[in-house]
């Protein structure tokens, strides 16, 4: 077993591993661990007598324990489960814990970065080696204290007993501790002894949340900072021909008014951001200011000219653009088995569908913010940002200085959800900073963000299934996205390997919106395109949706074929297990039920949705969920997690809808773009499959299946598919409700 391994180390093997968590993710922990038994946590542990103790770990004389955490927090819950699997290792007590945020050290740490539901994941064993290496130094130092062999002592919470019964604290041994040699062979914990891991754990930040105290990017402030805002062109395909700045520099508390280029922007166009605009030197107004209110109330009294420079864009543009993609034969095959060709030539029935999906904003709760002190020998940065080491390459880069020289600091993310991951804010903060010699927070309002930030693009799905002798013979799907959807559509996912012909093609039409990640990238559409079209030709095949999909598995579990990321057999365990928990087919009366499954992010999860009509209209009353994500470290965090993605993924679906005219967006707040409201959330049960394998991702997995969940629930109670984004609108559209 897996929690048996013993892990042969040598000091310099340990400190190494510690520091490059494994598979270039970040690790993510801090906190400070009362260990001895009458001691009380102190209000504040910086005044203690710490004792460097390895790359991770210090240990105060009194006994506290700190562990640095240099994984951004974006409210995923890696602040409080990560520390969970080291405290669980070191065997410390979690009612003493305290948890710090680390800044940005790429000496110490590798691959600090937030995204892709992978941080537990990729750090699991090198955290659970952490803690357990540095608890056996500390119990070899007790043991040479008392002259006796180590393996004649344990710990528990904090303290080291002998045979005799004799007791040391941590704080009374670390100092020989971290004299001795690294343990060669140290032992983890059997799974079954875990007391700390699998239990329901508060958020280490609820107390300053739920009070207010700073935490975001939003709260930080220094002595003199001023603030920063920018004014952007309109319309995607526009750049600035002139402006007047006059009644703007009038309002109290403005300090400048000057244009500045787009070259933090530009400078996302060599990364992850698809920006394809032509973009003039003078093409941002920057309005610098003593307060936030002062400097968006100038940009509003500011008068701009824009000019066009490449075409602006318009809704009915993307949609024929992608209907051509989907026409045509240029698409890239990322997967063909078999004969497609053949299969469909000798099919008893082909079903045809075509499903589409908007650009979306990620609107995060806190807009896009971030500091900078940008002075002759060193840059300061501070802000909620998931790719810290990135933003401190790109400001290197952009201001032309050495890395050596930038700092970062992380806060805590009013949400991510992909935004983050891009740091054009925070070069944009940086590239001001530099500009008028002063430390500077670059503030954006809701509408900036909506109106001129990063979208996930639009998509149209086409899938065709040929049907021979009752069985499905023949599956093709074919993408068409505005900048490319991330990765493509995943060749390798269910149902590749279910069906014996089976094609997956691509294609991308370069558009100047800006597109990017969006939680779930590429498979929350996809799932609900994928989980929709299965119902149908389970309607089809007049068979059970559910039984349709297990059947299907039955090919894929004992596969050979490598390219196959999911598993066959865990799959089939976590749709049993909603089918039960959900009470399939046995709903009562007024109650229609819709079923979903999808892998992602390493990790199975299928969703039944209960609704009911009212006044003709589908109310959402219960999505039951069952996930297979390995060991679950923290229950009421994974939870969290899974209920907040499901929501997600139902409002999206149900209700938000983003469109462009011209180039612009129609879309400016909350008052417009429609998200799912508190009385619209249904309650959300959450069953996780019970085995002893790697933990796996969770932030993301949730979401994609539960827009197939509710499109098929809707079908059950009206007789009316889905087949576009978002529902109410199609529902609308075909006059079902009003």
């Amino acid at each position: 077993m897996q929690s048996q391994k013993n892990i042969n180390f040598s000091r310099r093997n340990f400190l190494r591993t510690s520091l490059l968590a494994s598979g270039g993710i970040l690790i993510g922990i801090n906190f400070a661990a009362a260990c001895k038994i009458d001691a009380k946590m102190p209000i504040d542990t910086n005044n203690l007598n710490f004792n460097d103790f390895n790359a991770y770990i210090k240990i105060s004389d009194e006994g506290f324990v700190t562990i640095f955490s240099p994984n951004p927090e974006i409210g995923q819950g890696v602040k409080t489960s990560m520390p969970m699997i080291i405290a669980e290792e070191l065997d410390v007590d979690w009612t003493r814990v305290t948890v710090v945020q680390a800044g940005l050290n790429t000496k110490s740490f590798k691959g600090q970065i937030a995204g892709g539901s992978q941080s537990i994941r990729s750090n699991w064993n090198i955290l659970r080696q952490s803690g357990a290496t540095a608890k056996q130094m500390l119990i070899n130092a007790a043991a040479q204290k008392w002259h006796v062999d180590p393996t004649t002592c344990s710990a528990s919470k904090g303290i080291i007993t002998n045979s005799n019964g004799k007791t040391f604290h941590y704080g009374e041994v670390v100092k020989l501790a971290a004299t001795l040699p690294i343990p060669e062979n140290v032992k983890l914990k059997e799974i079954k002894n875990y007391s700390i891991i699998g239990q329901e754990v508060i958020n280490v930040d609820m107390d300053k949340i739920i009070t207010g105290k700073p935490l975001f990017g939003l709260d930080f402030k220094t002595e003199g900072m001023v603030y920063a805002s920018v004014v952007r062109p309109p319309a995607f395909g526009q750049v600035l021909e002139s402006y007047d700045a006059s009644e703007a520099k009038s309002i109290n508390g403005v300090l400048e008014v000057f244009t500045i280029g787009e070259k933090a922007r530009n400078f996302l166009s060599k990364g992850y951001v698809s920006w394809t605009a032509v973009l003039s030197e003078s093409d941002k107004i920057v309005v610098v200011a003593t307060s936030t209110w002062a400097a968006i109330k100038a940009k509003k009294a500011i008068k701009a000219v824009w000019k066009q420079a490449t075409e602006l864009e318009s809704s009915a543009f993307h949609d024929q653009q992608l209907t051509s993609l989907l026409d045509g034969d240029k698409q890239k095959v990322l997967r063909e088995d078999g004969n497609i060709d053949d299969a469909f030539k000798q099919a008893d029935t082909i079903i045809e569908r075509t499903y589409h999906s908007p650009f979306l904003p990620h609107n995060c709760m806190e807009p896009m913010n971030f500091y900078a002190n940008v002075t002759s020998d060193k840059i300061e940065l501070v802000g909620p940002t998931q790719t810290p080491e990135e933003v401190a390459k790109g400001v290197s880069v952009l201001l032309n200085r050495k890395l050596e020289e930038i700092s970062v600091d992380m806060t805590r993310m009013g949400g991510g959800f992909g935004r983050r991951l891009y740091s054009d804010f925070a070069l944009e903060a940086a590239e001001i900073s530099a500009k008028i010699s002063k430390p500077i927070k670059m503030v954006s309002t809701r509408e900036d963000d909506m109106t001129t930030g990063v979208y996930k693009p639009s998509v149209k799905y086409r899938i065709k299934a040929a049907i021979k002798d009752g069985k499905i013979t023949g599956y093709s799907l074919k993408e068409a996205a505005m900048n490319g959807n991330m990765y493509g559509a995943i060749p390798n996912f269910f149902p590749a390997g279910c069906i014996p012909n089976y094609k997956v093609a691509v294609a991308t039409h370069k558009s100047n919106v800006t597109t990017g990640a969006w939680r779930a990238p590429y498979t929350n559409f996809l799932a609900f395109a994928e989980q929709a079209f299965f119902d149908e030709l389970a309607s089809e095949m007049k068979m059970d949706p559910i039984q349709l999909r297990l059947d299907l598995l039955q090919n894929v579990k004992n596969t050979t074929d490598k390219r196959i990321q999911y598993s066959g057999q865990r799959m089939e365990d976590t749709i049993k297990l909603v089918k039960e928990k959900s009470n399939w087919g046995k709903a009562s009366k007024g109650i229609y039920q819709g079923f979903a499954a999808y892998y992602s992010h390493n990790t199975h999860v299928a969703e039944v949705a209960d609704i009911e009509l009212k006044d003709g209209f589908p109310i959402i009353k219960k999505v039951t969920v069952a996930v297979d994500c390995g060991i679950v470290i923290n229950v009421s965090g994974a939870k969290n997690q899974v209920e907040g993605g499901v929501i997600d993924g139902i409002g999206h679906a149900m209700f938000s809808d983003f469109s462009f005219n011209n180039g612009k967006p129609d879309f400016k707040n909350f008052d417009s773009y429609r998200l799912i409201r508190m009385q619209e959330t249904p309650k959300v049960e959450v069953h996780f499959v019970q085995n002893e394998i790697a933990p796996t991702g969770l932030g993301e997995p949730g979401l994609p299946p539960a827009g197939g969940a509710v499109a098929n629930a809707i079908n059950a109670a009206l007789g009316k598919r889905m087949y576009h984004l978002p529902f109410v609108k199609e529902l609308k559209k075909s006059s079902v409700v009003g």
